[in-house]
């Protein structure tokens, strides 16, 4: 069956589960910024009710959320680990110069992998004390005085993962269906210029939301783009913006 003939099992089969698990993470993660966290801060006071959610719904949509990010991590780097994607990556127009797909591919990627790394480095890791603290609670517990700061750095990254995802897509779509075609006279330094210039505006981003930038609490002005999904969505298309029209006007 050609479905399973190795060139187009991995060309195609393996870029549709990409999409596919890449579907539920991201659509996981606007779950939790658009629906879930602004629902449990309606909650008020209602500290029981807020507590059984968590124990009972959180942690069943945390643990798709963070195995999908793996699944979407690891089918990623088996469409690139193929022999024709990263020979096609490093010929680079005939080994002399990185062009526009692949400067728009490499954003794309970063990105991605720096979401990944969120989630299970950041927002899984404090997660678990939140979600120990609910159960604790629950049994009759005292409630842990870590668990307010620990739901506040996950807060701070998944905004985060928001904000980047926009450009993220964008430049995993663009890469096969704009770039590729629409900036064939895009020069090499420009293509590595604007790598650069998109990593550093990512790594500022980045480092922010980590509150390496002026901590955490929310006294902290620098994390406006992050206090509300209404904030973070208006900060994921400027940053879309940006970065859209510094590739206008780099690779023109």
């Amino acid at each position: 069956m050609e479905l399973f003939s190795g060139d187009y099992f991995l060309n195609f089969f393996m870029r549709y589960l990409h999409v596919l698990v890449g579907i539920a993470w991201i659509g996981l993660l606007y779950y939790f910024n658009l629906v879930q966290v602004p629902a449990l801060a309606s909650y008020g006071d209602e500290a029981k009710a807020r507590n059984i959610t968590l124990d009972k719904l959180a942690r069943r949509a945390l643990w798709w959320f963070r195995w999908a990010a793996i699944a979407t991590l690891g089918t990623g780097i088996l469409i690139t680990g193929q022999p024709s994607y990263y020979e096609s990556f490093f010929s680079w127009d005939g080994g002399n110069s990185l062009n526009a797909k692949n400067a728009s591919i490499t954003v794309g990627m970063i990105f991605a992998i720096t979401m990944a790394a969120n989630v299970w480095m950041i927002i899984w890791k404090n997660q678990k004390v939140v979600l120990a603290n609910a159960v604790n609670v629950l049994g009759g517990g005292q409630p842990d005085p870590n668990a307010a700061a620990a739901g506040r750095r996950a807060l701070l990254a998944s905004r985060q993962n928001m904000i980047f995802s926009v450009s993220m897509l964008w430049f995993m779509v663009g890469t096969a269906h704009f770039y590729g075609e629409s900036f064939n006279n895009a020069t090499s330094s420009a293509a590595i210029n604007y790598v650069i210039i998109a990593l550093v505006i990512g790594a500022v981003l980045q480092l922010n939301a980590l509150g390496k930038l002026g901590g955490t609490a929310a006294t902290n002005k620098l994390l406006w783009p992050y206090e509300s999904h209404k904030n973070a969505l208006i900060t994921s298309g400027v940053l879309w913006l940006v970065l859209w029209l510094l590739s206008e006007f780099m690779f023109a």
